[in-house]
């Protein structure tokens, strides 16, 4: 972290705290910077970051100023979705979120990928054109079928952090965490049975059940504590449920981190009830605070925790370099990843093994984690000024996505279409549903720098939820 970012935290929580109190004049950039004992420069991009977070108002030839403080929104309340096996539908719409990428002038909120622009991922960028150069024939051969070894012992270093003690021949290497969840549900799943889902839930996860015919359960949802256990144990009680599949760290699209002794309470009410939990760690990494949470599967004895996850998140999405530890599962998943798609490509495996090896992922991490924290609290105050006032909004504990809940009578969905006009795209809420509830809810990318063109665009993106709103 920089000095002026060290110096804008230190001010924003003594803003938070109270120590300055709304509309309280602030010391000069002088007096900070004799103070601190850094440059005046350093005081002004300080204050310049807290102006760009409306924590402070600059007056002219007075000073800076703290800004009167909004009452926060509300966080969303617990879900109520139908506790019926259904199946998924909104495949169109997720079809047209997935187009939206053709177009470079899209400004994309609704889409999930991560900053693949900052200079940390440099190292990566050389690798891999040294590896094309040095490694030809290796780079464009077979790979072997659970990837390349190098790359599945740097994998479980790195999951120690989460609390699971693995060896690299526990680990398969997957194309993404589509593709390991795809290979997870395969493997313990066929067409016609039901597997239970957090509600709202990932629409890729949602497509990948319809695609193969599997009917899913979408259970009640917590935005700060994760799936309820109770509804979950009644769903259980009441449906043959083959698995459970869970985000519990950064949960996408809510953003919360299931305290650990729900995830006991889960993982024990699996063992009851002899099902699958199928653990999707992607967001894991990009917690806010360190260490990061641990997962289900460190909890788990038996080995009925499937681990999927992949570095789309933390790194890039198009090195499609993911991963499953699949367990007592493991020679289904075998099989099932030779019938689904085979090999692997040896080139961004080796690059990525490099990139870990030589210290600069988890470099890379925890310059993401503080660039997304930001980005979440700018976003959030945006948020909070251009949209209307009766809205709910999640307080993600990491990652970069931001889950809002309009008034009723909002129909994010016909709001989407008349926004594509605007080359502004938004993810309804009803892409997270089997059923096509939350229709009046929507998921926005906050890992898009919050650049003046982005806050124009959030700003008309608030403006038609306000007509919306009117027209009713």
């Amino acid at each position: 972290m920089t000095r002026y970012q060290h110096l804008a935290n230190l001010l924003a929580e003594r803003i938070q705290q109270g120590l300055y109190r709304s509309g309280e004049r602030l010391p000069s950039v002088r007096a900070l910077s004799q103070e601190h004992g850094v440059s005046i420069s350093t005081i002004q991009q300080a204050y310049q970051i807290l102006e760009n977070l409306q924590l402070i108002t600059p007056q002219p030839r007075s000073g800076y100023f703290v800004s009167p403080r909004k009452a926060q929104p509300p966080v969303p309340a617990m879900t109520r979705p139908v506790q019926r096996p259904v199946d998924v539908t909104q495949w169109d719409e997720v079809m047209m979120l997935l187009d939206a990428r053709a177009d470079k002038e899209m400004i994309s909120f609704g889409g999930g990928s991560p900053d693949i622009n900052q200079p940390s991922l440099k190292p990566l960028w050389r690798e891999m054109s040294r590896i094309a150069q040095h490694n030809p024939g290796e780079m464009l051969s077979y790979d072997v079928l659970d990837g390349r070894l190098e790359l599945r012992e740097q994998i479980a270093r790195l999951m120690l952090d989460g609390g699971s003690t693995v060896s690299a021949s526990d680990i398969v290497i997957t194309n993404g965490c589509h593709g390991a969840l795809s290979i997870a549900l395969l493997s313990v799943c066929k067409p016609g049975d039901i597997v239970a889902v957090e509600s709202p839930s990932f629409h890729g996860t949602m497509q990948m059940l319809r695609g193969f015919d599997i009917k899913a359960i979408e259970i009640p949802t917590d935005s700060e504590t994760g799936i309820s256990i109770e509804a979950l144990e009644l769903a259980l009680e009441q449906w043959p449920i083959k698995a459970v599949i869970l985000v519990p760290n950064c949960n996408n699209p809510l953003g919360f981190i299931m305290p650990e002794a729900r995830k006991k309470q889960v993982l024990a009410l699996a063992q009851r009830h002899d099902i699958v939990i199928v653990e999707d760690d992607i967001y894991g990494e990009l917690a806010a605070e360190y260490p990061r949470p641990r997962t289900i599967h460190s909890m788990d004895i038996d080995g009925r925790v499937i681990l999927c996850s992949s570095f789309t998140k933390t790194v890039a999405p198009g090195l499609r370099v993911g991963w499953i530890v699949p367990g007592r599962y493991y020679d289904r998943v075998m099989h099932m990843k030779y019938a689904a798609g085979g090999f692997n490509v040896p080139g961004t495996q080796m690059a990525v093994a490099a990139f870990i090896r030589d210290g600069h992922y988890h470099r890379h991490v925890r310059r993401m984690r503080q660039i997304y924290q930001q980005n979440m609290e700018t976003y959030t105050c945006w948020v909070r000024q251009y949209f209307p006032a009766e809205i709910c909004v999640t307080r993600p504990q990491g990652s970069f996505l931001l889950w809002i809940e309009l008034p009723e009578k909002v129909d994010m969905v016909c709001v989407s279409k008349q926004l594509c006009r605007l080359k502004i795209q938004a993810a309804a809420g009803s892409l997270f549903s089997a059923s096509g509830k939350y229709r009046n809810c929507l998921r926005i990318n906050v890992a898009l720098p919050p650049t003046e063109k982005n806050r124009e665009a959030l700003k008309k993106l608030g403006e038609a939820i306000v007509i919306a709103m009117e027209e009713g």
